[in-house]
């Protein structure tokens, strides 16, 4: 059976692999020669180390309370190693399913710093029918920056080149499996891949069709600066994580019916003015109040770093409403408090922004985040690796040019990168493309023909927090065939790309004030809209909302 599949690679038939008569084991016993039969196929700079289909099987799940395993279908799992520079070594896995190929191809961004092969999101795809890869970005191992350390080309690989790589040479090889090139291409990443996802766009915008970038941390060496401004504020006036409820409380109390209706969520914290001076303790010290320091220490966090000498906004600072939300400012912002993590004043953003500074920046691993000089080490960090790093550029003109379509989401709550960022980058590209012609002479079309954002009130750092945070951006999703484009991100933008209707907005899903007995849901709409309470009708029923742009135009 081996020589027979050789035998249909040979003769261009191994596309009948995903339709082959004879039943499920007939076509995973051709596929297994098929796969096999990759191993010797010849890529440029790229060795393949192991090609081989692995049967149907549960995958995942294990740890008591955790999610199920998944059953995965049989798929072909071909391993490699690509080498474009003479420091890189981008390892990359490359799933094809054996049956039920929707003939697409779906590549998964990283988070952090990479340094490993996002699997889960392989599955996601593999069970939605798509042939899809994932790489280590040109590392191995986490959480911190260690490898930058003398390998300037693996920093470039983390940048950008690992991602670009591995969409040319995956795509070679679903080709060589199938016999046939992948009808469209997707790629879907958040955090580190959200900053890929607008890479892509910006960089090699011929690489996908269809992007899904969310909560992007593409301005870099922003955030890691913004990452140090904290921890250094941290470190003159301590917020001990018991005050979290208190802040929340009241900043909720300030900003909560903004959108005509109280449900524990800000619909758009920008037009909230909170102000911590109110919790100042007008007596002792309690965990219901703050100190003078400790209101400039959360002002800080509030408002984002700005550069010593000329004022510039460095990065946005977090909003107000979700401080005391399990698994947002703990441990992100401010240390758990048994102070578990090793970096300096043990918050998340810290470990980062030391090991970009440390790492990346200064190659020294004994740097000491006391001796950081805003003015001069920021310029160092931008000089250095901005250029690689940074996914800032607004010029999509060519990414619109290919046909390609653009999803960006963020959530409010997000504690690992602030969801103003995202909308400073929509309306950057808004300016630069209504200023700038296209070349055709021809006006620029509008944005949302090809790039729309979508800003998800209460959620966390790509999912989780408050409120409506379930719209398809988790791993775990149904297949294709049963994904509704109005409450599935993904399948809203294949419904884009490929029939040309445009998202005007999301139903997404969630529960009431953390009860999972209370389900609710609530349009995601297109920024600049909001989701506006018609005035009637159940507040955590998504019918009951409209989308509008704050002020009452539509």
């Amino acid at each position: 059976m081996r020589n027979s599949a050789r035998f249909l690679i040979s003769f261009g038939l191994a596309g009948t692999i995903a339709s082959l008569a004879g039943g499920h084991s007939a076509a995973v016993v051709v596929a297994q020669g098929a796969c096999e039969g990759l191993a010797s196929l010849a890529l440029p700079h790229t060795s393949i180390t192991s090609a081989t289909v692995v049967p149907e099987g549960p995958v995942g799940g294990g740890r008591a309370g955790g999610p199920a395993p998944i059953v995965v279908p049989a798929r072909c799992v071909v391993k490699a190693v690509t080498k474009p520079s003479s420091d890189s070594e981008i390892r990359f896995e490359v799933w094809m399913p054996v049956s039920g190929w929707n003939g697409k191809y779906q590549q998964a961004g990283n988070g952090g710093w990479a340094g490993s092969i996002p699997t889960g999101s392989l599955v996601a795809a593999v069970m939605r029918g798509y042939a899809t890869a994932g790489t280590d970005d040109g590392h191995a191992g986490g959480p911190w920056a260690e490898w930058a350390i003398g390998h300037p080309e693996k920093l470039v690989d983390f940048g950008h080149r690992a991602v670009h790589e591995t969409s040319v040479q995956a795509k070679a090889i679903v080709a060589a499996f199938y016999k046939r090139d992948p009808s469209k291409s997707y790629f879907l990443g958040c955090s580190d891949g959200g900053r890929e996802a607008l890479m892509e766009a910006q960089r090699y915008p011929d690489d996908f069709r269809g992007i899904i970038a969310g909560a992007p941390a593409n301005n870099w060496t922003g955030l890691m600066t913004m990452a140090l401004t904290i921890e250094r504020a941290l470190d003159e006036a301590n917020l001990p994580a018991s005050k979290l409820p208190a802040i929340q409380a009241a900043a909720l109390n300030a900003c909560d019916g903004l959108d005509a209706v109280k449900d524990g969520l800000i619909e758009d914290p920008r037009a909230c003015t909170f102000d911590p001076a109110v919790l100042t303790c007008k007596g002792p010290e309690t965990d219901q109040c703050l100190t003078a320091p400790q209101v400039i220490t959360l002002r800080k966090i509030y408002e984002g770093p700005r550069h010593p000498r000329t004022g510039i906004q460095v990065a946005p600072g977090f909003v107000p409403g979700t401080e005391a939300v399990p698994g947002g400012w703990v441990p992100w912002i401010v240390p758990p408090p048994a102070g578990a993590q090793a970096q300096s004043n043990g918050s998340i953003i810290a470990g980062f922004g030391n090991s970009f500074y440390g790492q990346a920046v200064a190659e020294d691993p004994k740097w000491d985040f006391r001796k950081w000089n805003f003015e001069s080490d920021y310029a160092f960090a931008v000089e250095k690796t901005g250029g690689i790093l940074n996914s800032m550029n607004p010029d999509l003109r060519s990414f619109r040019a290919s046909g390609g379509k653009l999803i960006q989401f963020h959530g409010w709550g997000d504690a690992a990168i602030p969801a103003p960022s995202s909308i400073e980058y929509y309306d950057r590209v808004r300016a630069f493309m209504a200023k700038y012609p296209d070349g055709r002479n021809t006006p620029p079309a509008a944005l949302d023909q090809f790039y729309r954002l979508f800003m998800v009130p209460g959620m966390g750092h790509c999912g989780g927090g408050l409120g409506p945070n379930t719209f398809g951006n988790s791993g775990r999703s149904a297949a294709s065939s049963t994904a509704d484009p109005d409450r599935d991100i993904l399948a809203a933008l294949e419904r884009w790309v490929e029939h040309n209707v445009a998202p005007d907005r999301i139903i997404a899903s969630g529960i009431q004030g953390g009860d999972a007995s209370k389900p609710m849901t609530r349009p995601l709409c297109p920024y600049p809209q909001i989701a506006r309470y018609k005035g009637t009708g159940d507040p955590y029923v998504a019918d009951s909302f409209t989308c509008a742009v704050p002020g009452g135009g539509r």
